[in-house]
């Protein structure tokens, strides 16, 4: 996937992967093992988030466009036959 994160990103969140394991699973995991859980996340279930997130900004838009339709419509003045 074309996800562009930082060094730092990446830094942190393979830290917030060790944490959780370590707090939700009383298991540590080495930076090796986060990093596997990163990718796996990145590769496999990222791209649903994206692509819901990508239908949600979809349905956004065509609501605003909607809603513009309506406001200039309400400006139409009435023509004389």
């Amino acid at each position: 996937m074309f996800l562009k994160i930082t060094k730092e990103q990446r830094q942190q969140m393979i830290t917030e992967i060790q944490e959780f394991f370590l707090h939700e699973r009383d298991e540590e995991i080495t930076e090796f093992a986060a990093e596997s859980v990163l990718n796996f996340f990145k590769e496999s279930l990222a791209p649903h988030f994206y692509n819901t997130a990508l239908q949600d900004a979809k349905h956004l838009v065509e609501q605003q466009i909607l809603s513009l339709e309506e406001e200039i419509a309400a400006l139409e003045r009435p023509v004389k036959k």
